[in-house]
Formats: C-alpha cells, sequence, structure tokens
C-alpha cells in the first residue's frame, strides 16, 4: 500500500528530527565506536604497525565483545605478532560467536603457513584433468602488450601445460589497457602457441591477486577441477598460494619463471609477510573499512 504524500512527508519530517536532536550524542558515540575502531586498526596493519591495530580491536570488543569481524582480526593479527595466547583466546571466543567464521580464520592461517613453506619451483609437476592450472595476469604496456615477466609466466605455463596435457587452464587478470585485459593477452598467447583453444578459459574481472583467487576459483569448479597448479613469478607466489586456499582451492602445485627465483628460496621475514595477511583477510572478505 502506498502511504499518501503529506503521511510520507510528516514521516521523514519526524525521522530527521529524532535524527538531528539525536546528532550530537551519537557524534560523540561514533568517534570511539565500533565502526571507526575498525577501520583505525585496519589502516594500522595495512601501515605495518599491527601493535596499534590490535590495541584498536582490544578497544573495539570491550565495547562490542561479538563483534565477530574484529574477533576473526584480532586473531589474525595475533598469529602475526607471534601471540598464539591471544590469537586461541580470539578464536575460541569467535567460535562461540559464530563458529562457521572460526573454523575459516583457522584455516586461513593455516593457508599462510602452507604459502610460507612453499618454495619457488621452475619444475613442471604432472596433473590429471581434476587438476587444473591458474596462471596469474601481470600489468600490461600502454599499447596492450605483455611484459618481458608475464611473458616469462606464460613460458612456465606452456611447459606445465604440456606436463598436464589434460589439465583445464584459467588465466586470470583485468586491469586492460587500449582495450585488451591481461588474461585476453595471455589466452591469445597460449593459443598461439599450440594450447588448444578449448583448454584456456578467460578470467578477465580480476584487478588485483585476491580477485584472481575468489574468481579464478570459482571458475576452476564450474570447469569441473577439484585441485590447482598456480603459476606465476616467484616473489608471487607466495601470497597467491595463500589467497587461492583461503578462496576455497586446494593448491597441489605452485609454478614459477626462473626470474630471480634464487632470491625468493629463503622463507620470508615476518615483515615479508605482511602482505601475505593482508591479502588473506581480504580473500577471506574481512572488510577494508565499514
Amino acid at each position: 500500500m502506498t502511504l499518501p504524500r503529506r503521511v510520507t512527508d510528516l514521516f521523514v519530517a519526524a525521522t530527521a528530527a529524532a535524527l538531528l536532536t539525536g546528532s550530537a550524542a551519537a557524534t560523540a558515540t561514533a568517534a570511539n565506536g565500533p565502526a571507526p575502531l575498525y577501520n583505525s586498526a585496519q589502516s594500522h596493519f595495512v601501515g605495518g604497525d599491527a601493535a596499534a591495530g590490535l590495541a584498536d580491536l582490544h578497544n573495539l570488543l570491550a565495547k562490542a565483545p561479538d563483534d565477530a569481524q574484529a574477533l576473526a582480526l584480532q586473531g589474525i593479527w595475533s598469529d602475526y605478532t607471534g601471540d598464539v595466547a591471544a590469537r586461541e583466546a580470539a578464536f575460541n571466543r569467535l567460535a562461540a560467536v559464530n563458529p562457521g567464521m572460526a573454523q575459516g580464520a583457522r584455516n586461513l592461517i593455516g593457508a599462510i603457513g602452507a604459502a610460507v613453506g612453499t618454495l619457488p619451483n621452475p619444475v613442471p609437476a604432472l596433473a590429471g584433468p581434476q587438476t587444473g592450472i591458474v596462471v596469474l595476469g601481470y600489468g600490461l604496456l600502454p599499447d596492450g602488450s605483455m611484459r618481458p615477466e608475464l611473458v616469462n609466466r606464460l613460458t612456465a605455463a606452456w611447459l606445465q601445460s604440456i606436463a598436464a596435457p589434460m589439465s583445464p587452464i584459467v588465466v586470470t587478470g583485468g586491469n586492460p589497457q587500449n582495450g585488451v585485459p591481461e588474461a585476453n593477452a595471455m589466452a591469445s598467447w597460449l593459443i598461439g602457441h599450440g594450447v588448444p583453444a578449448g583448454r584456456v578459459h578467460v578470467e578477465n574481472r580480476a584487478n588485483s591477486t585476491v580477485q584472481n583467487a575468489l574468481f579464478s576459483s570459482q571458475m576452476l569448479r564450474d570447469a569441473g577441477a577439484t585441485s590447482a597448479i598456480l603459476v606465476t613469478s616467484p616473489n608471487h607466489i607466495r601470497r597467491s598460494v595463500a589467497d587461492f586456499i583461503v578462496a576455497g582451492t586446494r593448491v597441489v602445485g605452485a609454478t614459477t619463471s626462473l626470474d630471480d627465483i634464487i632470491t625468493q628460496l629463503p622463507p620470508p621475514s615476518k615483515q615479508d609477510q605482511l602482505g601475505i595477511y593482508l591479502d588473506a583477510t581480504r580473500t577471506f572478505l574481512l572488510p577494508a573499512t565499514r
């Protein structure tokens, strides 16, 4: 039923008056409320100050102890700082509030551990048709042509496609230049080098590694693949592995190009793991701000 115009106007006016009456108190409360504290914590994490971010979350949870997103972040970043007791306390509290999110957050920690332990490996892996090959994109030149690093990734993917001739291949990357998305340029290269066009699935919306993982994981499932071999550069493989595992893809291989592989063999320092943690929380769909 549609309200008469006069009644609607009165309702809007009354609502506005109520909002104005409480605006001063609401502003004072909001300044230190859950959303600003959450946003401040995320800003600190992005800036590399985990201690300050955790302090914001502590203050947030004192006001909103059942805030599931804050509890998840508290557990994840406590793990980053090495505070196992705080991590477990946060995850146990989260389990009482949102068991599914608690299990997902624990899986995220496992994904990061798996990623940190991954070594760049230029040797293709053997695989069957249930394992997809995912090639991650890299920014194109302004004219839409490929940079050498992307060609290196595609060369590694081409070798991997020979070692796993029945595996579907997903090329992922948006960021079009001169009207050409990364994935379309990648597909053309692979097909031009003899890979059957029917094997190549084009995911050309992703603008980040997080979106590579989220969008490609769904495409893999649609193609009937239950696991994946990731193909990217050595300095990108660990972050990619974490994101794809968090996105629900079982990663069974991580193949890289040869460029700069020696420097990427040692495990990353805690500071170098910052980007892995940040990406993993975004793939877990914890909002950057709210």
